[in-house]
């Protein structure tokens, strides 16, 4: 029987990235997709900074810039009336955000610890998992085996046996994990096998979408470049800002869902070019996994939680959810740490889907009182000002994306506050010398050591790898509140003090 330390059951961008992760430690694993290649479906379209710190980190935030929205160009968010210029149509209000190129000067700009590492990604979902799926085929740790199903498994104490089977031939073979991650969607089967509910609300909202290309930009891009474009019926993403196109919207209160007839509809114009790619119905919901996993077990990305779109929180929680999980599997199976450490992964990821899941509630609610404007308010200036106050915190929530912790302490949804306290985000600065601290992390465990502290307790006592960084920078040593801070393979902080007395004690804390 074929045997592999992590089995990861779904090839979406969470699997693929938890295979990355997993790799990058040096650690076998298996990745099987029953699709016969990756999506078609836009199912994203922004990766957060974030995520880009972590995708970083595996070495791919280059590899998938280059297939992205060129960076030179805007993620503003405009709400209209229609597209239809020629017939009235206008623009309301416009929510200016920069590009990647004018971001990475407000970083620089602004070397406070309070910046990320990289700026946001537009992207969209179709285009990222070709990437992902190139870096983990050409590693020689991952078997990844699209068109092969997910079927069935049992777990002892030891391990887990799967069941698989080839989606074309119906041939099934049984293969033996110590390990098995369920990043198999929604509808996951090993949730399913583990008996784990969901807890929310399923079916909030019954949406269309249409994906679709059109060089029509002149229609398409009537108010100039924009990310959305948005009104009272749904939104039109420009996913390259060339010609693919992906508009969401309710569904047609008449039934009709001719995807040309509710593209023109949405518009507010026929006659233009165009090619349907994808148009379906689907629902909405807003569900968090009652638990992450069971034994040798767990659960990552749609699989443990499903949100609203607004926001942009699914992949992105999903890829802090691989990352998590993939670092504590890797110093399990390594030997650094026993099984104990993997315990932590619900414990510190659940409370970040719960919040996500809030939060996609909120933003949501903004846009249902903004379509509540567009009915009752026929003044364009007067709605256009309703718009601006209700405001568009979904792409503003930098503490969402950025101060989520590990210590159960709540943070403002909306502003990023620098901290080093253990289960916080590792703040980002540039160096006298140029270089990004992030940049000089170490793959595992990583030491930063300001002044004159002694940081042998810690490096002794250390049954993981760990790299000591001297950071000789006084203007930026206050932002990290000791004079050592031990950040773990995630670029959260583990540990900070000014002396450690006892580093057995800490790697006890930390790895348990």
């Amino acid at each position: 029987m074929k045997h592999v330390p992590v089995l990861i059951a779904g090839g979406g961008p969470v699997g693929m990235t938890l295979a990355r992760t997993l790799a990058s430690f040096g650690v076998r694993c298996l990745l099987v997709e029953r699709q016969p290649s990756t999506t078609r479906h836009p199912k994203m379209d922004i990766t957060n900074g974030r995520s880009m710190e972590l995708f970083r980190r595996l070495g791919l935030a280059d590899k998938l810039r280059a297939v992205a929205v060129p960076e030179q160009n805007n993620f503003d968010v405009a709400w209209i009336t229609t597209l239809a210029k020629e017939a009235g149509g206008r623009e309301l209000h416009r929510f200016r955000y920069p590009s990647v190129v004018e971001k990475r000067a407000e970083i620089v700009a602004n070397n406070d610890g309070s910046q990320p590492r990289e700026p946001a990604m537009r992207v969209s979902q179709v285009v990222i998992e070709p990437v992902l799926r190139d870096a983990i085929l050409g590693d020689p740790l991952v078997e990844a085996r699209w068109g092969v199903a997910f079927e069935d498994f049992t777990q002892d104490e030891s391990g887990v046996a799967c069941t698989l089977r080839g989606v074309e031939t119906g041939a099934t073979e049984t293969v033996r994990c110590d390990w098995l991650v369920g990043c198999d969607g929604g509808s996951s089967i090993v949730r399913d096998k583990l008996g784990i509910g969901l807890s929310g609300k399923a079916n909030v909202a019954h949406r269309y979408m249409v994906h679709f290309r059109s060089e029509a930009r002149d229609i398409l891009q009537a108010f100039g470049v924009a990310w959305h474009y948005q009104s009272a019926m749904g939104t039109l993403i420009a996913q390259d800002d060339t010609e693919t196109w992906t508009l969401q919207m309710r569904m047609p209160t008449d039934g009709d869902t001719d995807p040309n007839t509710v593209l023109d509809a949405w518009v507010g114009r026929g006659g233009f070019e165009r090619q349907i790619v994808v148009a379906n119905p689907w629902f909405t919901n807003l569900l968090l996994a009652e638990r992450y996993g069971s034994g040798r077990v767990f659960l990552a990305g749609d699989s443990a939680h499903q949100y609203i779109p607004t926001g942009g929180y699914g992949m992105n929680t999903g890829i802090g959810d691989a990352v998590d999980l993939g670092w504590k599997l890797a110093a399990v199976v390594n030997g650094h740490a026993g099984p104990g450490l993997l315990q932590s992964y619900e414990r510190e990821r659940r409370p970040v889907g719960y919040r996500n899941r809030l939060a996609s509630e909120r933003h949501t609610d903004v846009r249902l009182k903004i379509a509540e404007l567009y009915k009752r308010e026929r003044d364009p200036e007067a709605l256009a000002r309703g718009i601006a106050a209700l405001g568009n915190a979904e792409n503003e929530s930098w503490g969402i994306e950025f101060g989520y912790r590990y210590d159960g302490v709540e943070c403002d949804p909306v502003v990023y506050r620098p901290t080093t306290a253990p289960g916080a985000r590792l703040p980002s600065v540039f160096l006298h010398d140029g270089s990004a601290l992030y940049d000089r992390l170490g793959r595992w465990f990583t030491l930063l050591r300001f002044g004159d502290a002694d940081p042998s307790p810690l490096i002794d006592a250390a049954p993981v790898p760990v790299e000591t960084v001297i950071v000789d920078d006084p203007a930026v040593a206050p932002i990290y509140e000791a004079k050592l801070v031990l950040v773990r393979p995630d670029t959260h902080v583990a540990w900070r003090g000014d002396h450690c007395d006892d580093g057995r004690a800490v790697w006890r804390q930390v790895l348990s």
